[in-house]
């Protein structure tokens, strides 16, 4: 399979600019189910970075009381649960049994999720829906994660392994789970069936709690805005993917400067990013 490298040319592509006759509802509508009790930044990032990003509308599916800290950073999320074009799973939720009556609340969203049949993110503790729902999915875990999530799958392989070579690993999971696949590292892979997508090599202070709740937020809003292209083709949700990749990053440096950087100053840089990229 040929790697294609990705540019802020392929980028531009993906980013959809609204005209004068768009409204809040035609520029795409992303349902976040992300945060808990345990790591309840998640739910901050995400939605902070997804707005940050561009789309219509943002509907956050409250757990563990979450809702006032996420309108106390982005008062134009909407907490009640209603229509989606595209959904974010799993950012800051463990995989591991809750109290009852959150693991309750997190199977009702679930179950709204399946209903919703939308292009779909899974992150971190959602990552065990690969291949299990019938809507176009994308998974985006780090090397760690996709050896457990194949190792529980019947495939034998470390995150050594994975590490030593991410291209082989993130086709090869591509495949055996039928989802798109965005493996997270130094340099980031994106995969399907038919598309294997280089990103430039990340900075390294990208390596920073939270850092991977604002990917995956500005991924969320990017697969919202284009989810009829993603319907139409699924080699999009690649693109669209490695076009969050790309951005995440070009904040990153913007906000870096060969320094160090929190996850909430990305956030921050992200529409100069994007002007940049737009350009």
């Amino acid at each position: 399979m040929k790697i294609q490298k990705w540019t802020a040319k392929d980028c531009k592509k993906q980013i959809v600019i609204p005209s004068e006759l768009d409204h809040k509802y035609s520029r795409g509508t992303l349902g976040a189910i992300t945060g808990s009790a345990q790591y309840p930044g998640a739910a901050v990032l995400t939605t902070k970075a997804a707005v940050a990003t561009g789309l219509g509308v943002l509907r956050f599916h409250s757990s563990s009381g979450l809702a006032h800290l996420v309108l106390h950073a982005a008062p134009e999320v909407i907490v009640q649960p209603g229509k989606v074009d595209a959904w974010l799973v799993g950012s800051g939720i463990s995989e591991k049994k809750f109290s009852d009556y959150t693991t309750w609340l997190r199977h009702r969203w679930f179950t709204l999720m399946k209903a919703q049949s939308v292009p779909t993110v899974l992150d971190a503790g959602a990552l065990d829906w690969a291949g299990k729902l019938s809507q176009p999915t994308l998974i985006t875990p780090h090397v760690g994660e996709l050896a457990k999530l194949l190792m529980k799958r019947g495939i034998k392989v470390s995150s050594e392994a994975i590490e030593a070579d991410p291209k082989k690993w993130a086709v090869a999971a591509a495949k055996e789970l039928k989802v798109t696949v965005l493996l997270k590292g130094s340099v980031t892979y994106v995969a399907n069936n038919e598309i294997l997508i280089e990103l430039p090599k990340a900075t390294p202070w990208l390596a920073t709690a939270g850092s991977g709740d604002v990917l995956a937020g500005i991924i969320g809003a990017i697969v919202a805005t284009n989810y009829i292209e993603i319907l139409n083709d699924q080699n999009n949700l690649a693109r669209v993917a490695a076009t969050g990749a790309f951005i995440h990053n070009s904040a990153a440096l913007l906000a870096s400067k060969d320094s160090p950087i929190s996850a909430t100053s990305i956030i921050d840089f992200l529409p100069e990013a994007l002007r940049k990229i737009l350009k």
